[in-house]
């Protein structure tokens, strides 16, 4: 739910607005990364993107600024259940994992995908 969008993001310039808080939230959050730096990052490749709205929607996730809750964060496992339980918007743009069917397509590490294929993970989320 992290790669599917930044995929979209380098080949349309664009991506749907829950995956734009889930990549925020990971890199903020997960990885500890400054929010300045997916600012950035999403101002250069966004197609539609608001310097004032992309500027507040990162400070928001990463919980500075005007809305300070420091312990928002949002879990792409969780997040995957509830907006692409089937797999469909990952199988679109991850299409290396296209034979796995249903969730499982969102742990590819356990569905024992080779990992010449596509990564393991990076960092361990807490199952749901």
């Amino acid at each position: 739910m992290v790669d599917a969008p930044m995929r979209q993001l380098r080949h349309q310039g664009w991506m749907p607005g829950r995956a734009r808080l889930i990549t925020a939230s990971f890199l903020v959050k997960t990885l500890r990364a400054d929010w300045r730096l997916g600012a950035d990052h999403f101002r250069y490749w966004l197609v539609d993107g608001d310097v004032a709205n992309n500027q507040m929607n990162w400070q928001w996730v990463a919980g500075t600024g005007t809305d300070t809750r420091p312990n928002r964060r949002l879990n792409p496992l969780r997040q995957a259940q509830r907006f692409d339980p089937d797999g469909t918007y990952v199988r679109r743009w991850l299409p290396e994992l296209a034979q796995l069917t249903g969730f499982p397509i969102h742990r590819p590490w356990r569905a024992n995908v080779d990992p010449a294929t596509y990564p393991p993970p990076i960092v361990d989320l807490p199952d749901m």
